[in-house]
């Protein structure tokens, strides 16, 4: 049909007006009907790939029952025809395109194994087989399933190897593959799940280790709240059981957001752990990694104290700790020692001198003996690093202060690190140790510090000041040193004992004061300490040995 366009209606008569009119009704019923026409065909078109597609995961799903060749509890029955797969037992379908999304058969008794064709439902988003007699390999072609994020096979009875195409499956959170029969390595490639969370492949036999980062997540319960036994400046503590060896660590994973942290954070680990001393926190390992959210992760892997931190010991929580928890004099006495011990090696020992610049109770740890290890020792060499930024050195130089209340007041003032730093946080422990105070209590204001408070009660009134629970330890293994310290704090007009166990407190708080001086090269070297602190035991110990003999 040609169609003309007259540009006026006055040349125009009626009839060739009502032929126009005419054409122009044509025209519209014409573009109506080809809309239509195009709008029915989208819609066939997509009814059909729907069709098409829900057929995909109907076949899919009854070859998967075709599959299964013991079903004592009749769960296959409602996989017929009489009703739409989405309303069979143990699938899940997204409404409302009716795509299958979660096929969960968990404890059915089921007896058979996965068809390759498992591969076709492309929008499943988990899989639960657990606890089930499921046999043979797991498909490749699992790894097609790029929307899936669950994946339970375990209590199973697969074979073979850990499919090699999962890396494909770059949404998936949870893997266990526990309790079956695989064999073969441990694929590296599952560090590239970076949204993993959960990863299980116990009571197997499998060979190598699992990535690092998820080892760690997988020791931990993915870093829960349940397993974070401390945190500080550097980062937070969580308990883990390496899944390896059911070996028992503490995982530190460090604070990043701190400015500056080192490229060469593997190289320093490795340095450290050549650091080796019965009073150094021992590290196993170190893991640097991309965490699951893609963002840089950095840990250390120590020796697991199973007694905790001194502050622990020091400042109970409750009433139950408080009881449970109480270090005797000589207790007390021994962990300075280790301390500074452990100290001397770093200061005086190491090739290079280390500086720990946040000595405080709580990177004070305690094994099963009591004996003190201090743990983040030199973890300022690769979390901090120059910069020529100098409001960025600046922060820096905030981070690397230490505590409050341990900081020595020569790096308030823009000072240089040094070991008399660490010196003057030992003389602060030292004080809160024998004291039972924290050097931040809120005691300690209007210009009164706990080292002013220790100095004006020194001489007359150093028995007033200390901690008294140090002398009523309710542990039975401390039980008999408990009483003789009990003992020697009574009064006796013939033997003096209150007297000796004053002296050798002042002793002690002497120390402590020597090593808090505000002036660093008036403070006690750590070689120093060792000596006079053990000093002080022995006097003790003779001490306790004869009044041992006088009262047997």
């Amino acid at each position: 049909m040609v169609i003309r366009f007259y540009p006026s209606l006055q040349t125009c008569n009626p009839n060739r007006m009502m032929h126009s009119c005419l054409s122009y009704e044509w025209l519209f019923l014409i573009f109506f009907h080809g809309i239509r026409l195009m709008f029915m065909s989208s819609c066939l078109k997509s009814a059909t790939v729907q069709a098409f597609a829900n057929e995909t995961d109907q076949l899919a799903l009854l070859d998967f029952k075709s599959r299964i060749t013991q079903d004592p509890l009749q769960i296959m029955s409602s996989w017929n025809d009489s009703t739409h797969f989405c309303n069979w037992i143990g699938v899940t379908c997204s409404f409302p395109s009716k795509r299958v999304i979660v096929l969960d058969l968990e404890d059915k008794s089921l007896v058979g194994s996965i068809p390759f064709s498992i591969g076709n439902l492309s929008y499943i988003k988990g899989i639960n087989l657990q606890n089930n007699n499921f046999y043979g390999k797991i498909p490749q072609e699992v790894g097609r399933l790029l929307h899936l994020q669950h994946l339970n096979l375990s209590w199973n009875s697969f074979n073979g190897s850990i499919p090699t195409n999962l890396s494909y499956c770059t949404q998936l959170r949870v893997l266990d593959v526990a309790v079956n029969d695989l064999i073969g390595q441990i694929p590296d490639h599952l560090s590239s799940l970076t949204k993993l969370v959960n990863l299980s492949l116990g009571q197997n036999n499998l060979t190598g280790t699992i990535p690092a980062w998820l080892e760690l997540l997988q020791s931990t319960n993915c870093f829960s709240e349940n397993n974070l036994i401390g945190s500080g400046s550097f980062g937070s503590v969580y308990k883990g059981i390496l899944p390896r060896n059911g070996a028992i660590v503490a995982v530190k994973v460090l604070n990043l957001q701190q400015q500056g942290a080192s490229n060469s954070f593997i190289n320093e680990c490795n340095a450290l752990r050549s650091i080796r001393h019965r009073n150094l926190l021992k590290i196993i390992s170190a893991c640097s990694s991309i965490d699951h959210e893609g963002n840089d992760f950095k840990s250390l892997i120590f020796e697991f104290m199973c007694n905790g931190s001194l502050d622990q010991w020091l400042h109970p929580k409750d009433d139950v700790q408080h009881q449970s928890k109480r270090l005797n004099f000589i207790q007390r006495l021994n962990i300075a020692i280790d301390v500074a011990y452990a100290l001397e090696y770093l200061h005086h020992q190491c090739q290079t001198p280390i500086i720990h610049c946040d000595l405080k109770p709580s990177n004070i740890l305690l094994d099963e003996d009591m004996t003190a290890h201090v743990g983040d020792f030199g973890l300022v060499n690769f979390l901090f690093e120059t910069s020529n930024n100098p409001s960025k050195s600046q922060s820096l130089s905030i981070g690397l202060k230490g505590s409050i209340g341990y900081i020595p007041p020569e790096y308030a003032m823009g000072g240089q690190v040094s070991p008399l730093g660490d010196i003057y946080s030992y003389g602060i422990l030292l004080l809160e140790m024998f004291i039972g105070k924290r050097p931040i209590d809120e005691m300690f204001k209007d210009g009164l510090s706990i080292h002013k408070f220790a100095t004006m009660a020194l001489q007359e009134h150093i028995m007033d000041i200390v901690d008294p629970s140090m002398f009523f330890v309710e542990d039975e293994e401390d039980a008999n040193d408990d009483i003789e310290e009990r003992t020697i704090m009574e009064e006796d007009p013939h033997v003096n004992n209150r007297s000796r166990i004053k002296e050798c407190l002042i002793s002690v708080f002497e120390i402590g004061l020597s090593c808090s001086k505000t002036s660093p090269d008036e403070r006690m070297p750590a070689n120093v300490v060792v000596n006079e602190i053990n000093a002080i035991r022995d006097t003790f110990l003779q001490f306790k040995k004869e009044n041992r003999r006088r009262t047997s």
